[in-house]
């Protein structure tokens, strides 16, 4: 049925457009032989084509365009017949004698615009008159085409000041008038096509609606085009006349399209000036209009009119628009009892934003409009509608758009209290705009009230809300969420240590709580900026004044103990053994020892208890080893038991060529450079002979599994350490001693046995060469290297 009546307009379509063009073409040769009798009977008939009610509004359109462009050739055929002597005034008596009333109308309106031009009447008579003679055609389509032809047709006709058309007095009254009676007419044709037809085709008919509601607005554009509408006529005449056609006439798709268009094509100081008018309508509309949208639209203008120059701010203050907006506001929700969640938290948004350009050193404005957005949800619970978390989203995130500064947000009371509304997806990506902000303007946040404010807003981050464990997040957004919160942690700073300790007590509590997948990202985090503390204090007095709550590295390393053991729970012992390492060699920069000997204690306990891979043990005891030769806080015997243990740990490794390695880097915790009492020439000498030992043995282990003994690099690296040693003035290492190391790689090199290896025979090459080089250096140097053969 459908597709048949589309079939149907189809056929009405072409056979009007079939008559059209056939009148056209006579009208068109009657023009030519300067027929004029003819040419009006012909143009008539052409015109009848328009009186038909069996196309649809789009249809009808496509006809109309058609005549349009006829009229437009007719129209010039009157101008050249006026100026060839032919009255223009009995041109326009007779185009009336047409038989049907519509042709009649049209060829009026087009004479009409012709003798406008010709200047033989005042333009606001013809202009009257022809307004007048329209309400001849009644039918809401045909009516609403006839008189879009005469705005179109007299839009550039109107007597405005400075137009050649200007009379003498109150020419703009007259124009102003003429669009305004035109735009009255056009709306309720517009409205009452919607009672036409039967009920069952209500939306048909409120789209074919919806696709002619340009030819009703263009008249208000036209009157914002009008020079002569300065602000207080636009104020006493032209917004009160619109208003009242808005108001009365009681159509939902009307008074919404009519209220975008006077916020759309009028300029933003008139708004400014008359908003007490416009914010009064907006109560008397039907309550199924969207009036969100049109404050949220009328709102968004004035802001951007306000943060297009400063000089315009006085004159908001001037009519106190935020109290004004604010108040409307309140009566539209109060009006509408059943707007929906997501029309209040729109409105409140646009409110917002318009605070933030207009008063955006009065935080107690924007704290208002959260405030009374958090009265208006009170009592709805978590809010579910999509829609409604975006504008809420929108919301919260203005003023960090604004303010680029996360500190004056916290100061904002009601912030958090409209961040409880939310789901816990949606905290989540709020706290990360939050985080994202803070990073990009890097906001410093410093003091101990700021930072845990701050952590409540992004609590979204930090920990499990309605019970959903992480698991379920994807691993890799995951991974980026915590990097950001560990980033943030870094960023808080205060000059003052003990506000400064608070901060970081602050932290921890958070991030203790926010479960044990969040403890590797954030807990390293807290510990550097701990022990960047623990370095501002280095150094100083303790206690100067006897003040026992007085932050000192003490007390920030049992913090520090804590915070690590939590990693246990993870469990992350690699993770743990390095921030060990890391506090004792803080502990050791500080003179603690018991507090560094500690802090190793606990990092060979993990060595022992929970790192068992053999790769990870190796890089853990070079670790050990490197923190270890740094550490001069030690007295003997507590020296001795670590670098013991070290040693041990190091003969106990899987592999032999790690243990050769470890063994050999053993040997500098017993030779430090700056401290003379602690250089035993003799302990070295132990460590690099037992590292040759192991290097032997994995040698000969090589033979009996492979056949060869497998490349001599583990005897080369220790040649290069015996040359540190040797250059370190050890006593223990002797010429001879490397030149029978040098004499045992080469020949090692040249046995039938040994793999081919040409980065070894590259690195024994190296030295080789740095051995001459140090020759040739000579003095003190030359001479110590001189008895070497190489």
């Amino acid at each position: 049925m459908i597709t048949d009546g589309v079939e149907d307009e189809e056929k009405w379509l072409a056979a009007g457009i079939a008559g059209l063009q056939q009148n056209a073409f006579y009208m068109h040769r009657s023009l030519d032989s300067n027929n004029l009798k003819d040419a009006l009977k012909y143009s008539a008939q052409m015109l009848s084509e328009l009186r038909t009610s069996k196309l649809s509004p789009h249809k009808y359109y496509d006809l109309y365009m058609r005549a349009f462009d006829e009229l437009r050739k007719l129209e010039i055929f009157f101008m050249e017949e006026t100026k060839r002597g032919c009255s223009i005034i009995d041109l326009y008596e007779l185009v009336q004698h047409a038989g049907n009333i519509l042709p009649r109308l049209y060829l009026l309106c087009t004479v009409g615009s012709v003798y406008i031009k010709s200047k033989e009447a005042p333009a606001k008579d013809i202009l009257k008159d022809l307004v007048e003679m329209c309400r001849g055609i009644q039918h809401p389509l045909r009516g609403l085409f006839l008189r879009s032809y005469l705005s179109q047709v007299s839009r550039d006709k109107l007597p405005d000041i400075g137009s050649e058309y200007e009379g003498d007095a109150d020419t703009v009254n007259d124009a102003v008038e003429f669009v305004l009676q035109n735009f009255t007419e056009m709306n309720k044709l517009w409205v009452r096509m919607q009672h036409q037809g039967p009920a069952r085709d209500k939306e048909k008919r409120e789209k074919e609606r919806s696709e002619l509601r340009d030819l009703v607005g263009k008249n208000l554009h036209i009157l914002s085009q009008v020079e002569g509408v300065d602000l207080d006529m636009y104020k006493d005449i032209v917004l009160p006349r619109v208003l009242e056609q808005v108001v009365n006439c009681k159509d939902e798709i009307a008074q919404f399209y009519l209220m975008e268009c006077i916020i759309q094509v009028f300029p933003d100081e008139y708004h400014l000036q008359t908003l007490d008018i416009l914010l009064g309508a907006c109560p008397q509309l039907q309550p199924s209009v969207d009036i969100k949208t049109v404050l949220s639209q009328l709102m968004e203008r004035l802001s951007n009119y306000a943060a297009s120059s400063a000089e315009v701010l006085p004159e908001f203050l001037q009519v106190e628009a935020f109290s004004k907006l604010s108040k409307a506001i309140g009566k539209v929700i109060e009006a509408q009892a059943d707007m929906p969640t997501v029309g209040v938290v729109t409105l409140y948004s646009a409110l917002l934003t318009f605070t933030l350009h207009v008063h955006p050193d009065r935080l107690d404005y924007a704290d208002l409009v959260l405030g009374a957005c958090v009265k208006k949800l009170s009592g709805k619970g978590k809010i579910e509608d999509s829609k409604a978390t975006k504008q809420i989203v929108a919301l919260l995130s203005a003023p960090l758009e604004k303010y680029n500064d996360i500190v004056t947000t916290l100061k904002l009371s009601n912030y958090s209290h409209v961040l409880e509304y939310l789901d816990g997806e949606t905290i989540k990506v709020m706290a990360t705009v939050i985080v994202q902000s803070i990073t990009k303007n890097k906001t410093q946040i410093s003091t101990a009230e700021n930072v845990e404010a701050l952590f409540e807003l992004i609590r979204g981050l930090i920990k499990d809300l309605d019970g959903s464990p992480p698991d379920e997040v994807d691993e890799d957004d995951f991974k980026e969420e915590q990097s950001s919160v560990a980033r943030l942690i870094q960023m808080l700073y205060n000059d003052d240590p003990d506000e400064m300790f608070k901060i970081i007590c602050t932290v921890k509590k958070h991030i203790l709580t926010g479960g044990i997948k969040r403890l590797p990202f954030t807990v390293p985090a807290l510990v550097f900026s701990s022990l960047k503390l623990v370095r501002q204090l280095q150094g100083q007095e303790e206690n100067p004044f006897g003040d026992e709550t007085a932050t000192n590295p003490k007390k920030i390393f049992q913090l520090l103990t804590q915070t690590i053991e939590s990693l246990s729970s993870v469990p992350a012992p690699e993770l743990a053994f390095r921030l060990y390492l890391q506090c004792a060699e803080a502990a050791n920069d500080c003179d603690l020892e018991p507090v560094a000997y500690e802090f190793f204690t606990q990092a060979y306990i993990l060595y022992e208890e929970e790192i068992s891979d053999s790769k990870a043990q190796v890089t853990a005891l070079h670790l050990i080893i490197g923190t270890l030769q740094k550490m001069h806080v030690f007295g003997v015997e507590n020296r001795d038991t670590l670098t013991h243990k070290a040693t041990g740990y190091s003969a106990k490794l899987l592999k032999k060529s790690d243990q050769c390695r470890a063994v050999y880097a053993c040997s500098h915790l017993f030779w430090l450079d700056d401290h003379d009492n602690m250089k035993d020439g003799e302990r070295v000498m132990l460590c690099l002979k037992r590292a040759l030992r192991i290097a032997n043995a994995a040698q000969q282990m090589s033979n009996a599994t492979r056949g060869s003994t497998g490349p001599v690099s583990l005897f080369i690296e220790i040649l290069n350490k015996y040359l540190y040693f040797f250059e370190k003035g050890n006593p223990q290492i002797t010429v001879a001693t490397i030149q029978g190391l040098i004499e045992l790689i080469t020949t090692e090199m040249q046995s039938d046995t040994t793999s081919p290896d040409s980065s070894a025979d590259a690195f024994f090459a190296s030295t080789l060469r740095y051995i001459e080089f140090q020759k040739q250096k000579g003095g003190a140097v030359g001479e110590k290297y001189e008895p070497i053969k190489v």
